[in-house]
């Protein structure tokens, strides 16, 4: 017996942290980063920059300060996030038409490139990962994850 009542001959699906739903987010969180790492390794990106990346494709014209909230990020993650993309020649910096104190980010010719092949790797990596789910229990999966990410 371990000193959390649990058997320490029991599977590790069988312990008591494998009914916790922090822990088995956060497990699920891991497996799903390191696959989706893998999947990017060959673009030189890893997820929190390929996550940047991504946004400053979209048409929304985020600033940096917008981009760090939506990623749950500290601001100076951000800029260096932002700094290596822009070193890669991937995004630029504009003017905040709204805010000309702030910039946005935005994806250059080279990024867009860049980011339509990651993307085709990473919808793979994602494929991988919930591939153990049909697809009625991803679209729930998804539906579910965007309620407890977004509760407002």
């Amino acid at each position: 017996m371990t000193s959390d009542g649990g058997r320490a001959d029991a599977p590790v699906t069988e312990q008591p942290l494998a009914s916790d739903a922090a822990f088995l987010l956060a497990r699920a969180n891991a497996r799903s980063l390191a696959v989706a790492h893998a999947a990017l390794a060959e673009f030189d990106l890893r997820v929190r920059s390929y996550s940047v990346l991504a946004l400053a494709v979209a048409e929304a014209r985020l600033s940096q300060r917008h981009i760090a909230e939506y990623l749950r990020l500290d601001p100076s993650q951000v800029v260096a996030l932002v700094d290596e993309l822009q070193q890669r020649g991937a995004v630029a910096r504009e003017p905040d038409p709204n805010d000309r104190r702030a910039k946005v980010v935005v994806a250059t010719a080279a990024g867009r490139a860049l980011h339509a092949k990651a993307e085709r790797a990473t919808n793979a990596a994602e494929r991988e990962v919930l591939g153990v789910l049909d697809q009625d229990d991803q679209d729930r999966l998804r539906d579910l994850l965007y309620r407890l990410a977004f509760p407002d």
